[in-house]
């Protein structure tokens, strides 16, 4: 066996391809960069690997199986290996976010993951430009909006604290949280107590929104195994 086959050119695999993968490599660095000059969880290495397998799996898709093409018989369809790419970084991004008390975090970190990895499609697929120009697009947004964000006016949100009653044997707690989800509240300080011989169940939270505190209890009085619900301002309330 001559090791020298290994390295025979086949079509398909020549400078542009090296091209192609080494702006694949520049691009993804250069947000990699960005994401260590902020001390995230994926850094400089995560988004090279990142962009560069995206590209690389494009490559093979577009050229890897020019050897068994038959007419009429066997065809191939880059596509697939494009949308593959697309839904295969779903573990990647959701490792990379996390919920803390009433905040999400990590989403930003999983969306310029995202990002990364069709920078790293596009310039497998040749589409230079694109590539180049979403890739300063992207810096554009992290390093010049954060400080015109900063200044943008903003509705006010306000706290404060909603208590329930309930029946012990109805499990309203989930739906309780999803009410005030989807009414735009977001979760803080959470208590709750079951009283068994009254047969009732307590439920205390500190919630933010801008919607009155009217509208929510008017919410949460529908909810099905709800006693009663009324709320506290935060200077009444006692944590």
């Amino acid at each position: 066996m001559h090791l020298s086959g290994l390295f025979t050119p086949i079509p398909g695999e020549g400078m542009l391809q090296i091209k192609e993968l080494g702006l694949a490599f520049f691009l993804s660095a250069l947000i990699g960069l960005e994401r260590e000059y902020r001390q995230k969880a994926a850094g400089f290495r995560t988004y090279t690997l990142v962009g560069v397998s995206a590209a690389l799996f494009m490559l093979i898709s577009k050229y890897g199986f020019e050897d068994v093409l038959l007419p009429d018989r066997v065809v191939v369809d880059p596509s697939r290996v494009a949308a593959q790419i697309v839904s295969g970084l779903g573990f990647i991004g959701g490792g990379v976010i996390f919920m803390r008390r009433d905040t999400v975090r990590g989403l930003t970190t999983a969306a310029s993951v995202w990002l990364t990895a069709a920078i790293g499609m596009a310039c497998g697929a040749g589409m230079a430009g694109i590539a180049v120009l979403t890739t300063l697009g992207y810096l554009l947004i992290m390093f010049l909006t954060p400080a015109w964000l900063l200044r943008l006016p903003r509705a006010p949100r306000h706290g404060f604290k909603v208590i329930i009653r309930g029946d012990s044997d109805v499990d309203f707690v989930d739906t309780v949280y999803q009410t005030l989800t989807r009414l735009g509240f977001t979760l803080g300080h959470v208590w709750q107590e079951r009283k068994e011989e009254d047969s009732v169940q307590l439920l205390r939270l500190h919630v933010h929104g801008i919607k009155p505190a009217e509208e929510v209890i008017s919410a949460l009085m529908r909810i099905p195994g709800v006693q009663a619900a009324g709320s506290e301002k935060p200077d009444e309330a006692a944590d």
